[in-house]
């Protein structure tokens, strides 16, 4: 089932997609090839905030990481639009787009600070179709409206995926729903899918292991922590995919990133099929 399906069967709340510079050359040799791999990340990035510099906002910073390892997708969360602590008229997303020179998809969850803060998608490749859907908060607790986010891409001639951004809520009774929407969401779409996020729950949680379920993380054993970045004890950001027969993981890293934000990067590089 296509991500435009869904829309119509589990009522997608509306967003635009912006797309920012054309794909490069190394783009373009991806588009050719028959059996592709690519290198995906996911980066809680902080509002572009390094921890050890107060106030200060560094979009560079961010986008240096991601150049370093020139990955087709990027999963970005905790990104600012025209929010007074990241200055009027910044749009993150946007911007990192420009400095990465990808397409990029920004899918908002909340009003914040006169502005936007949510989730964005950096992509090699040209978005062919973007979807957004809100994850529920139990109001007898409490928390903060979270959402995830989905592009389409083609990848090579006539193969074509769908990658998402989400991050799941500090509660876990509110993350163990949102989990049960993901998988309503795209745990039967025809298309292979990859999800990345900080999904703010160790791998032995329940929420994770209603995820593993449907979806195969990554790394599955002996994960490298990714939060805080000095000392790091605690894995919460991940990458996963499904159909298993599609879609297998080469490698997974943590980069050791100390300064950009106060989550290290997970970058995954997956064969498809």
């Amino acid at each position: 089932m296509s991500i435009r399906n869904l829309f119509f069967m589990y009522f997608l709340i509306p967003v635009s997609v912006a797309l920012a510079a054309e794909p490069d050359s190394a783009a373009i040799s991806v588009l050719a090839k028959d059996k592709p791999n690519l290198k995906v990340m996911t980066y809680n990035i902080h509002h572009c905030n390094p921890p050890s510099e107060a106030t200060k906002i560094d979009i560079e910073a961010i986008a240096s990481v991601i150049n370093r390892e020139k990955p087709d997708f990027v999963a970005l969360q905790e990104v600012d639009v025209n929010t007074e602590r990241s200055g009027k008229g910044n749009h993150q997303a946007k911007l990192l787009a420009e400095l990465t020179r990808m397409n990029y998809f920004f899918a908002k969850a909340i009003d914040h600070q006169g502005g936007d803060y949510g989730v964005a998608i950096l992509s090699r490749f040209p978005i062919l179709d973007s979807v957004q859907y809100e994850l529920p908060v139990d109001k007898t607790i409490g928390g903060e409206p979270r959402t995830i986010a989905a592009i389409t891409a083609e990848i090579a001639r006539g193969k074509k995926v769908t990658f998402a951004c989400t991050h799941l809520d500090l509660k876990e009774q509110n993350r163990k729903t949102q989990a049960e929407l993901i998988v309503k969401y795209f745990g039967n779409t025809s298309l292979p899918i990859i999800i990345g996020g900080d999904f703010n729950a160790k791998p032995d949680s329940p929420a994770m292991a209603y995820l593993d379920q449907t979806f195969t993380r990554s790394c599955l054993q002996d994960c490298a922590p990714t939060i805080p970045v000095e000392k790091p004890n605690r894995t919460i950001d991940f990458i996963m995919f499904r159909p298993a027969q599609m879609v297998k993981a080469i490698s997974t890293r943590v980069i050791d990133e100390k300064y950009a934000s106060d989550h290290l990067p997970v970058v995954v590089e997956l064969s498809i099929k």
